[in-house]
């Protein structure tokens, strides 16, 4: 009976060691993902954005992910203006964790462990149009005040009464028939401000795969050729961009929605971890919404077209102040990890208004526009929104237009198009997740004020 009791007392010891352990190394993880990810938005937000760090202290810094949020400001960051670079330890026998920027696809989250030498980054020249006429440029954006429609402009401006509508906006902006009705911005923040898109960068990355179903390079129909799935017997390379764009892989992950911690503040690459998850349903079957499934559309894209070149096409858009962050390994991070300001947002709107249409050059099919606003296959459970390929559609909210669809983001980022009002709705803020803003109401408000 002694013996077994011992045996029992050493068991318990063992896993009392062993828990303690990997509380240890929990710990240990979720400092190393806080300092990734204060090292990434500050310098995404210093240089991309043109913020002060106060500002992004404030805002980008505040009502994030609950497993850092704590942690986060008891980090301290070094900030390298002449290198671009910001370092945030996490421990003392580990190197900080390190971000860099660069003047084509912004900010780079290096790898837990990295320690130099400086990765060699890409370079590419910002052409800045801001004196070219709208919408190329900022000249003549906005309409002449006796032209304007004050309804539009007093409902635009109402997004910043959060008793209203919810959530915390920081910049609001609302374009009729090709020209600025209405626009507005957070103290601290102009029409040059850059914020993070979130997961309007899905939308984004519909666009660019579009642009180049238009160059003729992609089949978003055909088998992807995804080379960590070429060999024989893996049923994933049947999969096609189509059902990747439309959420309905039939892959799982470890988190639906929005959740790519590894990625997003650990310094994982694309091609480690979107394409590492198994099938669970069959493809075409069952909507899941999740990041790795624009991650793989993208990676499957650019398979088919080597020069898939987000920083040329944003620049002949005019959308110079846009910046596609990149993993170390140069897959670019489409699900969420972009840049922009509300004006390159409204531009990308005014594309679609215009059919893929862009100073008399098609960027996209002629088709492009229905395909990506249309439901196909399965769609979200419950009332609420449907799903098209990479854009959501506000087709079932009375008193919205049913050919509505939108790009929606993580704390408040909206892109919605209606192309039967030729109206643009951008709404960028840095909303809580128990203050979110009702974007449904605030597009009513907005589509009733056109025509009143």
């Amino acid at each position: 009976m002694l013996k077994k009791l011992a045996s029992l007392c050493v068991v318990g010891a063992l896993f009392s060691t062993s828990a303690l352990a990997q509380n240890e190394e929990t710990v240990r993880y979720d400092r190393a993902l806080a300092a990734g990810y204060k090292a990434q938005f500050i310098c995404s937000g210093l240089w991309n954005g043109g913020k002060s760090l106060a500002d992004i202290k404030a805002d980008e810094l505040t009502g994030i992910y609950e497993r850092v949020a704590n942690i986060v400001p008891t980090l301290t960051e070094e900030v390298d203006e002449t290198k671009h670079q910001v370092r945030v330890r996490f421990a003392d026998d580990a190197p900080p964790r390190v971000a860099i920027w660069n003047s084509r696809s912004g900010c780079t989250s290096m790898p837990i462990g990295f320690d130099g030498p400086d990765k060699k980054m890409a370079t590419g020249e910002r052409m800045l149009v801001d004196d070219q006429h709208w919408p190329m440029g900022d000249r003549d954006a906005a309409i002449p005040s006796a032209r304007r429609l004050p309804s539009i402009e007093r409902a635009a401006k109402r997004a910043f009464e959060a008793d209203l509508y919810g959530g915390k906006t920081s910049a609001i902006l609302v374009i009729k028939d090709g020209v600025i009705h209405a626009e507005a911005y957070k103290q601290d923040h102009d029409l040059h401000t850059a914020q993070r898109t979130w997961s309007v960068a899905k939308s984004l990355a519909g666009t660019l795969i579009g642009h180049s179903v238009q160059q003729q390079m992609v089949d978003i129909n055909a088998p992807v050729q995804i080379p960590e799935w070429q060999k024989p017997g893996d049923t994933r390379a049947a999969l096609t961009i189509d059902q990747l764009m439309r959420m309905s892989s039939g892959l799982v992950s470890d988190t639906a929605g929005n959740r790519t911690d590894p990625l997003y503040m650990g310094g994982a690459t694309v091609t480690g971890r979107a394409t590492a998850w198994p099938l669970l349903y069959k493809p075409g079957t069952r909507f899941r919404y999740a990041n790795n499934d624009t991650l793989l559309a993208v990676h499957a894209a650019r398979t088919q077209h080597p020069d898939f070149d987000p920083f040329g096409f944003f620049q002949k858009l005019g959308m110079t102040r846009t910046y596609v962050e990149t993993d170390w390994q140069d897959n670019y991070i489409l699900s969420s990890q972009v840049w922009t300001t509300a004006r390159d947002l409204g531009r990308l709107g005014i594309l679609y208004l215009n059919n893929g249409l862009w100073n008399g050059e098609r960027l996209l099919p002629e088709s492009w526009r229905t395909y990506v606003s249309t439901a196909s296959g399965p769609q979200p459970e419950g009332r609420g929104f449907g799903y098209g390929a990479t854009f959501w559609l506000m087709n079932q909210s009375e008193g919205i237009p049913k050919d509505t669809f939108a790009g929606f983001g993580n704390r408040g980022q909206y892109l919605v198009i209606i192309p039967s009002l030729d109206l643009v709705i951008v709404r960028r803020g840095y909303d809580t997740g128990d203050k979110r803003f009702d974007i449904e109401a605030f597009t009513r408000d907005i589509v009733a004020a056109t025509t009143a």
